[in-house]
């Protein structure tokens, strides 16, 4: 695997299909990037209330609110301002279904964003149906260098493997998975709904791994 490169990297822009997808995929690229002065924008794509679908106290809109503010208060934590963060809200769980309203919605939301010298986006062979929804039209982009992230590794199809590595350390490991901790909602303080998604220990373990693994695909 070979050394992530970001030289000359001045502006990217991060596509994350559910608030969280972005600090999970990407984290220490980010903080590295603003650390050197260099823009980064954040795209989340769904609203995220799927992760608890049939909680009382936590009804869609209040979830809704709650999973963004959690975004904006991680993302800030590394210099990542509100005005760099966009919040789609198309239905979580449901991109596929949408069609190609969604890809439209989606297609001109990337289009807005031009200029950059790196597009991050999720892996094309990823688990989620939500994230291979966002890949495949975040891949029509404008030819400029692109990385994809894996969160759900496919267990029905062998990923193909990370070409690039970008390593944390024991301390930036340590920060990643701190930040991840943040969002809350995802691990376990929404208790009203059985159903309900909660990040498991084995999950986090492997979110805040010591290397952020990444795919540099053709332009």
């Amino acid at each position: 695997m070979k050394t992530l490169r970001l030289h000359g990297v001045r502006s990217v822009l991060v596509v994350a299909p559910h608030p969280d997808d972005e600090v999970i995929g990407a984290f220490g690229l980010m903080r590295l990037l603003r650390r050197r002065g260099a823009r980064v924008r954040v795209i989340i794509v769904t609203d995220g209330a799927g992760s608890h679908p049939n909680s009382r106290t936590w009804p869609r809109a209040r979830l809704v609110a709650m999973r963004a503010r959690e975004t904006r208060g991680a993302l800030r934590g590394i210099g990542i301002g509100a005005g760099d963060v966009r919040f789609l809200a198309l239905p979580d769980g449901g991109l596929g279904a949408g069609g190609g309203a969604v890809r439209r919605v989606l297609a001109r939301a990337l289009a807005q964003a031009r200029g950059h010298d790196l597009l991050v986006m999720p892996a094309r062979d990823d688990d989620h149906p939500d994230h291979r929804v966002v890949s495949s039209v975040a891949a029509a982009c404008p030819a400029i260098r692109r990385l994809e992230y894996l969160v759900w590794p496919n267990r029905q199809v062998r990923a193909r493997p990370a070409t690039h590595g970008f390593a944390l350390g024991t301390a930036g490991a340590a920060a990643k998975r701190g930040v991840i901790l943040r969002y809350r909602s995802q691990f376990g303080m929404i208790d009203d709904d059985p159903g309900g998604f909660t990040i498991s220990r084995r999950e986090l373990a492997a979110f805040a791994h010591p290397v952020e693994r990444y795919r540099e695909t053709a332009r």
